[in-house]
């Protein structure tokens, strides 16, 4: 089992990292493909994923980050729960934190 923690849209590969532009769903595509290299360094994969945590600063965006959330999964996206935050760091939009299995 590889339990990564939360993740947020930022853009780690700068020399300081930045949030990711495009608003909630280029942010959440980001904290997904940060979760996808993480995954990958640990042997497994998206298509693993059993289960994932959403952290929203602002729940009214959950439906802009759920087609993107739908997009990184081939079939059927696991089971995720979304709750709204006081704040994140680096004030994101979104953070997301995933259980998958080798």
């Amino acid at each position: 089992t590889v339990y990564v923690s939360g993740l947020p849209g930022f853009d780690f590969s700068a020399s300081e990292p930045t949030i990711c532009e495009g608003g909630i769903q280029g942010q959440t595509a980001c904290a997904l493909d940060n979760i996808k290299a993480v995954l990958e360094a640990a042997g497994t994969k998206l298509a693993k994923v059993v289960e994932c945590t959403v952290l929203l600063a602002d729940i009214g965006d959950f439906e802009a980050m759920n087609e993107v959330y739908v997009k990184f999964f081939d079939k059927d996206p696991p089971a995720r729960v979304a709750y709204q935050v006081g704040s994140l760091a680096g004030d994101a939009a979104v953070e997301i934190k995933c259980t998958a299995v080798l």
